[in-house]
């Protein structure tokens, strides 16, 4: 059952189509992040799904009731949707319960649903405190709470967490996942950090100017990309040239296995390939198996490293490994292998 469908969507400002046929759905007690970059029209679909803005054709239903659509505008605060803006926007005047209990009637607040939810977010003791004694990251957290207390049929999260610094983001992501979960919440978020989206959702939705490319799991948009734009924009990638034949395909950096998605048949055929970072492995240079190149740039990142590798016609590929081996640094010369079999797709396809 979808707790959100929107179906050919169209929106417009004058002559730019924001959204242009834009279908979802959201299966309840799912979180689905929409994924794409600064005009693309993820935020114009979060704000007809909240009823800030008309849809000029298509339909949105929210728990089968359609709630936009030819001829029908169901009014914002009528929709059963709870929107978690960038900022917490909470009131300045009132304490963190008061905020969390805004908009509940008097039943509800005597119910316990306020230290419910604080405790989801846990905030469990910040109850009596003003929103000015707490920290970004804490604002977000009320924020989130104040959405989930009404029990609405729809958390719309409009790019959370990006006024926070990223050592925040990452701890606040997670405990949001977790209190979405436990109260088996339904949201859609939208964002324009990859690694938020992966990281998150339990399907993603790739937006590129006002439509859908790509919708599935993160597993399935990261691993097999519909085309080198998304491959591109969604994590990081290395897309070369190459001639494809059958299975296998051959680049600068060697002949290599293709997915059996992306097969050709007889005819050689000029091919766009996608390689991983995590898919390049390297070795001490000359190894049989290898192709020679040399290490243009070397980044520690602590948890795991970058190798950039130079091949002799000017390709770059970078490789991320778990090691910090001293014998990768700038200027070193190495061998290089792809692991696995590739996607490519032909030439001109994106």
């Amino acid at each position: 059952m979808s707790a959100l469908s929107v179906r050919d969507a169209e929106k417009a400002w004058g002559p730019v189509r924001a959204l242009a046929g834009v279908s979802i759905e959201v299966p309840t007690g799912s979180l689905v992040a929409v994924l794409g970059p600064s005009g693309c029209g993820k935020t114009t679909l979060l704000r007809c799904v909240a009823g800030l803005e008309r849809l000029d054709a298509g339909a949105i239903t929210v728990d089968d009731r359609r709630v936009a659509g030819p001829g029908v505008h169901v009014p914002t605060h009528r929709r059963r949707i709870a929107l978690v803006p960038q900022e917490g926007a909470l009131f300045p005047h009132l304490s963190v319960a008061d905020n969390v209990g805004y908009g509940l009637d008097r039943a509800a607040r005597r119910s316990g649903r306020v230290a419910e939810v604080l405790d989801l977010v846990g905030l469990a003791d910040h109850g009596d405190r003003m929103p000015h004694q707490l920290s970004g990251g804490q604002q977000q957290r009320v924020a989130l709470a104040r959405a989930l207390a009404p029990r609405p049929s729809l958390i719309l999260l409009d790019e959370p967490f990006s006024a926070l610094d990223a050592g925040l983001r990452a701890g606040l992501r997670r405990d949001v996942r977790a209190a979405l979960r436990a109260d088996g919440a339904t949201a859609v978020l939208v964002t324009h950090d990859q690694a938020e989206a992966l990281s998150l959702a339990d399907e993603v939705v790739v937006m590129r100017s006002g439509r859908v490319v790509q919708a599935g799991t993160p597993t399935a948009v990261y691993r097999t990309p519909a085309d080198p734009w998304v491959a591109a924009f969604v994590g990081e990638a290395v897309l070369l040239p190459g001639t494809a034949h059958r299975d296998a395909v051959t680049t600068a950096a060697g002949t290599l296995p293709v997915l059996p998605s992306a097969r050709v048949g007889e005819r050689e055929t000029p091919v766009t390939v996608l390689i991983r970072p995590e898919q390049v492995r390297l070795a001490a240079g000359g190894t049989a198996g290898t192709v020679t190149g040399t290490v243009a740039r070397y980044e520690f990142h602590g948890h795991d490293t970058l190798t950039v590798v130079r091949l002799a016609d000017g390709t770059e590929l970078a490789a991320r490994s778990l090691d910090d081996t001293e014998q990768f640094r700038p200027g070193a010369t190495v061998g290089l292998r792809v692991g696995g079999a590739v996607l490519a797709w032909p030439t001109g396809s994106d």
